[in-house]
């Protein structure tokens, strides 16, 4: 194991916020013991993760481990986050002690979790399909509003406004 690394991730809590307005959410509570994870997922665009945060309950490997995942998740799409494996989370921090060693399955949980909520909410209609916009897509509503579709027939130019 990474001590030095470990140290480190325990000390910045790098991804430890709650986050308003997120897109989605996911939490996992350990009957084992007695950990909480919860991960905040703001989405965007090709379903780009744009930005990840978690809570935890847990001690210094719940939050290293969680800051791991945040790492790992940012700016991936729901696909790719998806498919973040226990394996990926050992090999950044070199390993884990035997008796830590279900940490990173602990943490996937939480982000599966939040991951599912995403989709749920997409066919729910209750967010937007941030999949079927392409990357780099501007998603504000008055932005999309305000900027027209093209003709029907392929003429004319296409204005696209921009709002910062």
């Amino acid at each position: 194991m990474d001590f030095p690394k470990f140290q480190r991730l325990v000390e910045e809590r790098s991804g430890f916020r709650t986050m308003e307005n997120a897109t989605a959410s996911g939490e996992y509570f350990s009957d084992s013991c007695g950990d909480m994870y919860n991960f905040f997922l703001k989405v965007g665009p090709g379903a780009v993760i744009e930005d990840i945060s978690y809570f935890t309950t847990g001690c210094g490997f719940g939050t290293a481990t969680c800051s791991l995942v945040v790492g790992l998740a940012k700016g991936k799409t729901i696909d790719e986050a998806a498919a973040i494996t226990a394996g990926d989370i050992e090999r950044e921090l070199d390993g884990y002690p035997e008796k830590k060693k279900d940490y990173p399955e602990r943490a996937l949980e939480a982000l599966q979790v939040a991951l599912a909520d995403y989709r749920e909410k997409v066919t729910a209609g209750k967010v937007p399909d941030y999949g079927a916009m392409p990357r780099g897509a501007e998603t504000s509503p008055a932005v999309a509003a305000a900027a027209p579709a093209p003709p029907a027939n392929g003429a004319g130019e296409r204005v696209v406004i921009s709002l910062r």
